[in-house]
């Protein structure tokens, strides 16, 4: 134990990088900062760290690796209470030393990572998260973590509070991006509406996914981009600034990540645009935001807020139900779990073969057919999967079903299965449980199924992820990701939600 005595000590913890590893040190500093709140806290980076430290909540000072010896000397007169090395390399020990004051290190465990990459050998200490090494390096100053991940709020202050004019606001909000991209927005335009009252908000997406937005009854107007059907793509971008210009809003939050949002914005006069920091179109926004892997889209999306709010919270709105649009079975057709096996990118597909076998035990278990979804283009796909399945055991609505009876559709199951993509979200976002089946992506990217009664069903592979979205075809041409999943532990994370026959 290193006992500390002082209600305002200086602390200084070493991570040079990666940036990854930065961002990973959130949670060291929180956990500081609930012991002490009157510490000042300090952090050792490279200078292109700089900007990214600068964003945190917890972080008062940061010091640049400019050069061993003037770093020396800024350590040796820095008067720290303790140093928490969390790098673990011969240059970070001897700067540590040169503090004058007591050194806490994580365990790097390079001896077990060497032989497990040169020669496979496994070891138990590569089990464990490099984060949760991190915060073991701080319990011997009485510091016990109460919370082990990154949050929102972490890395958002700098952002800056822009200039607004008093009272109710006109609000554009530009997701253009996939279905589940738009369902994973729903919480930001949410918290939106509840932190500035009585403002009107405007949300500009594609025709195929407007209904989200409908159902959510939380956009005042619903501006449609048809970049992908107009006969001229220049046109509809300029349809899309004359519209928008004619708008007269006041701020623009944009979470597509692309030029073209942050582009349409600028050219639409908005005058305060607030976007991500690693957005394509980041030099035309007014207020950048980090963008961390480590949270989930949800609360990334929600970080847009920062700028405008604090204490922001992550709570998915309700999808108001469809009258019109009513399910197309009853309590008595006992439909209780549904699947989407398809999806745009065809490595993100879980085999027909294994589809069908899910289907069949599904079925089995509770004596009732499985709802199996999909968009037009899947049409064939899932016909296949109906076939292997037995079609007394499916009711297959693929290709049948506007956005709205797609959610009227899922929203009385007990369980859905699906692929990584838009229908899972929809799920979680109804509140029913949802199984993931995770093959090219992972639970890192940030797109998992939101919410405590959701899993992911995935295979532990050094080559995964291969893609942000998913890619045509494995680039490694074995697609083990989802060969090597099995039936048995699909069916196990679904079964557990559903009532036995």
């Amino acid at each position: 134990m290193v006992e500390i005595n002082k209600a305002d000590p200086r602390i200084l913890v070493i991570r040079m990088s990666s940036l990854g590893d930065i961002i990973l040190t959130a949670p060291v500093f929180r956990s500081l900062r609930a012991r002490w709140p009157k510490a000042r806290l300090e952090i050792l980076v490279k200078p292109q760290f700089l900007e990214a430290v600068s964003k945190s909540a917890f972080i008062d000072a940061a010091i640049p690796f400019t050069g061993l010896f003037s770093v020396l000397r800024a350590l040796n007169s820095g008067g720290y209470d303790a140093v928490v090395d969390l790098h673990d390399t011969p240059r970070s020990r001897l700067l540590a030393l040169f503090s004058r004051a007591p050194v806490l290190r994580y365990r790097k465990d390079s001896l077990a990572r060497r032989l497990f990459v040169n020669f496979r050998i496994p070891s138990p200490s590569l089990e464990r998260h490099t984060l949760d090494r991190y915060l073991d390096a701080i319990r011997p100053l009485g510091v016990e973590p109460a919370l082990s991940g990154p949050e929102l709020g972490d890395w958002t202050r700098g952002a800056g509070a822009p200039a607004l004019k008093p009272g109710p606001l006109k609000i554009c909000l530009l997701q253009t991006a996939f279905l589940g991209d738009c369902v994973l927005t729903l919480p930001l335009l949410k918290e939106l509406k509840e932190r500035l009252p009585g403002s009107a908000v405007t949300v500009v997406t594609r025709p195929e996914t407007a209904g989200i937005f409908a159902a959510s009854g939380l956009a005042d107007r619903i501006i449609e981009d048809r970049k992908k059907t107009a006969p001229s793509r220049l046109a509809e971008f300029s349809r899309l600034t004359s519209e928008l210009r004619a708008g007269g809003f006041d701020a623009a939050i944009i979470p597509h990540r692309s030029l073209r949002s942050a582009l349409l914005a600028w050219r639409a006069g908005i005058p305060v645009r607030v976007g991500f920091a690693s957005s394509a179109g980041r030099f035309l926004l007014t207020h950048k935001v980090p963008f961390s892997w480590l949270l989930h889209d949800v609360e990334r999306n929600l970080a847009l807020l920062s700028p405008l709010a604090e204490n922001l919270k992550s709570v998915f709105p309700g999808l108001r139900q469809d009258d019109a649009a009513a399910p197309p079975f009853t309590s008595r057709d006992k439909v209780l779990a549904g699947v989407n096996a398809g999806s745009a990118w065809p490595t993100k597909r879980w085999p027909a073969a294994s589809w069908a076998r899910l289907i069949r035990r599904l079925a089995a278990h509770y004596g009732g057919k499985v709802l199996l979804v999909g968009g037009p283009g899947e049409t064939a796909w899932n016909a296949e999967i109906e076939r292997l399945a037995g079609p007394e055991n499916c009711l297959n609505l693929t290709g049948k079903t506007t956005m709205s009876g797609l959610m009227e559709a899922i929203r009385p199951l007990k369980v859905f299965v699906s692929n990584d993509s838009g229908p899972m979200h929809i799920a979680a976002a109804l509140g029913v449980p949802a199984v993931g089946v995770f093959g090219p992506t992972t639970r890192e990217l940030g797109f998992f199924p939101y919410g405590p009664d959701n899993r992911v069903v995935e295979t532990q592979l050094a080559c995964r992820p291969c893609a942000l979205h998913g890619s045509r075809t494995c680039p490694r041409g074995h697609f083990l990701c989802m060969r090597l999943l099995t039936v048995g532990e699909v069916f196990e994370a679904a079964a557990a939600r559903l009532p036995v026959n």
